[in-house]
C-alpha cells in the first residue's frame, strides 16, 4: 500500500488526486483525523484510517510492513516533532518499506525558524533507520496568491523580503514529485531540494500583479518586527506572525532560493511561472 498521512489537507488531496492517476485506488490508503473528509475517496476504492498525530495510540495498525509512507509534515508549528515523532514510532515499529517526508527547503542549514522542527524530524527519520526520502519543499506560490483580494483592496503589499528572490511552485506540482516518489524506484535516502524553475522578488510580484490587474499595487518593506506586528493587527496570532515574518527576513538572505530544477525534473516538466498563478487567482476573484 501507498499511504499518506495528512490527507485532507491542501497538499495531500493533491497527492492523493495524483496518486489515483497512477495506481488503482485499492493500492492508497489515507491516515485522516476525520474519516468523514475523505468519504469521497473511500467511495472510489481509497483504503480510509482514522488516526491523529496527537494521539500516538491511534496510530498503531494503520501501517503495515512493505508499506510506501508519505508523512505530510503537521500544520500546528511548535507541536509538529512531537507529532512527527509518533508516526515515525509507527512507522518503524510496522516495518515500512520507505518514509518520505515534507520538509523545508535547505532544512539542515536553514536559518528559518519553522526549519528547525523539519530538521529535528529529519534527524529522527534517519536515527530510526528506515530507508527515508526528503522531500525539501520549498515556498507555495499560494502563499501569495491566496493573498490577492487584500493587495488588490488596499493597493498595498508589505514583506521584509527587500529583494530577495524566492522559487515557489504550486501545491499541485509539489504534490506531483510526492507521487513520482511513491510511485517511483531507486529514490532510498535521498534528498530533494524542491523549488520553481524561476525565482521572483516581491517588488516583481507587485508590479506583476499591478500589470495583470490593472490596479496600482505597491511592495512596501518593512524591519521584521514591523512586519510581525502588522499581521496581528489583521488577525494573525503573534506566534505565528512572527514565524512568517522571519520566513521573509530569510527570504531576503536567499533561504528559500534554488535554482536546481530538481522539481521539474521529478515531475517531468517545467513548473508554472508567477505569472500564470495570478491570472489563474485573478479569474477566480
Amino acid at each position: 500500500m501507498i499511504v499518506v498521512t495528512g490527507a485532507t489537507g491542501k497538499l495531500g488531496q493533491f497527492v492523493i488526486e495524483g496518486l489515483l492517476k497512477k495506481v488503482p485506488a485499492s493500492q492508497v490508503a489515507v491516515v485522516v483525523r476525520s474519516p468523514d473528509k475523505a468519504k469521497a475517496w473511500a467511495e472510489r476504492g481509497v483504503v480510509v484510517r482514522r488516526a491523529d498525530y496527537s494521539e500516538p495510540g491511534s496510530l498503531d495498525g494503520v501501517f503495515a510492513a512493505g508499506d510506501t509512507v508519505l508523512l505530510i509534515s503537521a500544520n500546528e508549528v511548535g507541536k509538529r516533532f512531537p507529532q512527527h515523532s509518533a508516526v515515525i514510532a509507527a512507522a518503524k515499529k510496522a516495518g515500512v518499506k520507505l518514509l518520505a517526508y515534507t520538509s523545508i527547503l535547505f532544512a539542515d542549514r536553514s536559518g528559518l525558524s519553522l526549519a528547525g522542527e523539519h530538521k529535528a524530524t529529519e534527524e529522527a527519520i534517519r536515527a530510526s533507520g528506515l530507508p527515508y526520502v526528503f522531500l525539501r519543499n520549498g515556498w507555495y506560490v499560494e502563499n501569495y496568491t491566496e493573498h490577492v483580494g487584500p493587495a488588490l483592496e488596499y493597493g498595498v503589499i508589505q514583506g521584509s523580503a527587500k529583494d530577495g528572490r524566492v522559487a515557489t511552485a504550486t501545491r499541485e506540482e509539489y504534490a506531483d514529485a510526492a507521487v513520482a516518489v511513491l510511485t517511483g524506484t531507486g529514490h532510498e535516502n535521498q534528498v530533494y531540494e524542491l523549488a520553481g524553475d524561476t525565482a521572483f522578488t516581491l517588488p516583481e510580484y507587485a508590479a506583476e500583479l499591478s500589470r495583470q490587474s490593472g490596479k496600482a499595487v505597491a511592495y512596501v518593506d518593512l524591519p521584521v518586527p514591523e512586519f510581525a506586528a502588522a499581521l496581528q493587527k489583521v488577525g494573525v496570532p503573534k506566534p505565528f506572525a512572527e514565524v512568517l515574518a522571519d520566513a521573509d527576513g530569510g527570504l531576503a538572505k536567499g533561504e528559500l532560493n534554488d535554482s536546481s530544477r530538481t522539481l521539474s525534473r521529478l515531475i517531468g516538466r517545467p513548473t508554472a511561472p508567477f505569472s500564470s498563478a495570478i491570472r489563474a487567482a485573478l479569474k477566480r476573484g
